[in-house]
C-alpha cells in the first residue's frame, strides 16, 4: 500500500501531466497565423497560412482538466486548462487557441488583468501578456530561473507578485526579480512537489502580501517584516493550496492535508475539525456577490458557507467531479466552476456540465 502522502503526491503529478492518451481525437480546429510569430487573435490568429490543430476531448467535455476562469473588463471569459492551453468565449463563439504563438506551453495558473487593459496568464512557461490583439511570452532562457508560476498577484501599485517553482518573484511586465522569503519552522520539512514552491500568493485590503508554501505553512509581508504561519500557531496544515480574502478582511486558506482554515487576524478555525464539512483536501475559494463563501474539498464537491452554516453541493446536485479548481461569478451572473471533467455552471439548484455548445447564456 502506498503511504498517504506519498500517495497524495503521486495524484498530483497525474493530474498536472494529464496522463490519460486514451482520449481520442473528436475535433480538428482552424487556426490561421500570420508571419508576425508575435501577432495572434484571441478568437483566431489572422494571416493567409492554415494550421490545423488536433484537440483532443473525452465526449461532452470542453477539456479534460479546466484550471482557471476569468472574465475580462470587455467581458471575454478566458478558460485555463492543463494540456489545451487558453479557450475563451466573447459572447458569440467558443475559441481554443491552443499553440499560438506568443502563449507558453504548459498548465495555465492564473488569469488576471491590468490596469492598462492588458490580460496576464501565468504557467508553467512563465508569463504571457494579451493586449487586446497580440499574446507575448515573458521567461528566462538563461537558465537562472525556473519559468514555472503556480499563482500571481497584481498589487495597487500595479507591482506583479508571482508564487513559483522557486520561491517568489516580482515582475515588472519585462524581467523578474528574486524576493527572498523566510521559511516556517516545521517538525516535518516534506514538500508535496518543490521544497520552495510557493503555492498561492495574496494581497489583502491593509496591503500586507501572503505567500501559501509547499510544507513550511505561510508567510506575511507587511512591507517593513515578515511573520510566519504554521500549524503551530494553529493554522490546520502547512502544505497551502489557496488564499483569499473576504470582503471581512478574513483569510481563507485551503490546505492539502488539512481541509479548510479562516484566520480573523487573531486565531485560526478549522472546519473539518469541528466538524462542520467533510474532507481534509481543499482546493478553490470565492467570495459571490451575496457574501456567500464557496470553496471546494477532493471528492466532497463544494461547500457554501453563508456566516452561519455549510451548505455542500456534489454528484447529487449535478455536479460530476471529484475535484473542483476553479469557481467565478461574472458580470452577467452566470456562476461557474470548472475542474476534472471541464466546466460547470450553477443555477442556484443544480449544476450543468458545459459542452462546446453551452449552455452558455441565459
Amino acid at each position: 500500500m502506498i503511504p498517504t502522502r506519498q500517495f497524495h503526491v503521486f495524484l498530483i503529478f497525474c493530474g498536472l501531466n494529464i496522463l490519460l492518451p486514451a482520449c481520442s481525437p473528436q475535433e480538428q480546429l482552424n487556426h490561421k497565423q500570420s508571419d508576425n510569430q508575435n501577432a495572434a487573435s484571441p478568437t483566431s490568429a489572422a494571416g493567409d497560412e492554415e494550421r490545423v490543430d488536433v484537440l483532443f476531448y473525452i465526449e461532452g467535455q470542453l477539456c479534460q482538466h479546466l484550471r482557471k476562469i476569468y472574465q475580462d473588463k470587455s467581458g471575454v471569459l478566458w478558460l485555463g486548462t492543463n494540456v489545451y492551453g487558453l479557450l475563451n468565449y466573447d459572447g458569440d463563439s467558443l475559441s481554443y487557441l491552443k499553440d499560438i504563438e506568443g502563449i507558453a506551453e504548459g498548465r495555465i495558473t492564473g488569469i488576471r488583468e491590468d490596469n492598462k487593459g492588458n490580460v496576464w496568464f501565468s504557467s508553467s512557461g512563465g508569463m504571457t501578456k494579451f493586449d487586446g490583439s497580440t499574446f507575448t511570452n515573458f521567461r528566462e532562457d538563461e537558465g537562472r530561473f525556473n519559468n514555472e508560476i503556480w499563482s500571481f498577484v497584481i498589487d495597487k501599485s500595479g507591482t506583479f507578485w508571482l508564487g513559483t517553482h522557486e520561491g517568489v518573484r516580482l515582475f515588472d511586465g519585462e524581467s523578474y526579480t528574486d524576493f527572498p522569503i523566510p521559511k516556517g519552522q516545521v517538525r516535518d520539512t516534506t514538500s508535496i512537489i518543490s521544497y520552495d514552491r510557493v503555492s498561492s500568493v495574496l494581497a489583502d485590503s491593509k496591503g500586507n502580501m501572503w505567500f501559501g508554501t509547499d510544507g513550511f505553512g505561510i508567510c506575511k509581508w507587511n512591507g517593513v517584516g515578515f511573520t510566519n504561519f504554521t500549524t503551530d500557531n494553529g493554522l490546520c496544515d502547512n502544505n497551502i493550496g489557496d488564499l483569499f480574502e473576504d470582503s471581512s478582511g478574513n483569510i481563507w486558506i485551503s490546505t492539502s492535508y488539512g481541509g479548510m482554515c479562516m484566520f480573523d487576524g487573531k486565531s485560526f478555525r478549522n472546519f473539518a475539525t469541528e466538524g462542520l464539512i467533510d474532507g481534509v483536501e481543499a482546493g478553490a475559494i470565492y467570495e459571490d456577490k451575496r457574501g456567500n463563501i464557496w470553496f471546494a474539498v477532493e471528492h466532497h464537491g463544494v461547500y457554501k458557507y453563508d456566516g452561519e452554516s455549510f451548505v455542500n453541493y456534489n454528484e447529487k446536485d449535478g455536479l460530476n467531479t471529484s475535484g473542483v479548481l476553479s469557481i467565478y461569478q461574472d458580470r452577467e451572473d452566470r456562476f461557474w466552476f470548472g475542474g476534472w471533467g471541464g466546466l460547470f455552471r450553477f443555477d442556484g439548484e443544480t449544476f450543468t456540465s458545459v459542452t462546446k455548445d453551452g449552455p452558455w447564456e441565459r
